[in-house]
């Protein structure tokens, strides 16, 4: 179970897009999640690994040599 308190504006525009289409409100707030969860999984853990990057606990590789290392370079 989730429940979850939105700014009115947006309140209001779910509630108006549920009425028009005739489906449920947890309907939208579900498809919207399922869309974005991957993107803001994503962005934390990158956001994770700058940080060790910034810190000096990880280190980068740059991209021709991952490419190189793969066969993909020209």
């Amino acid at each position: 179970m989730l429940a979850i308190r939105l700014p009115e504006a947006i309140e209001l525009r779910l509630e108006a897009l549920a009425k028009a289409t005739g489906r449920t409100k947890t309907y939208y707030a579900r498809e919207a999640i399922v869309e974005h969860i991957d993107d803001l999984e994503d962005l934390y853990l990158a956001e994770q690994e700058l940080l060790k990057v910034r810190a000096g606990r990880s280190k980068t590789v740059p991209l021709a040599d991952v490419m190189k290392k793969y066969g993909l370079a020209d």
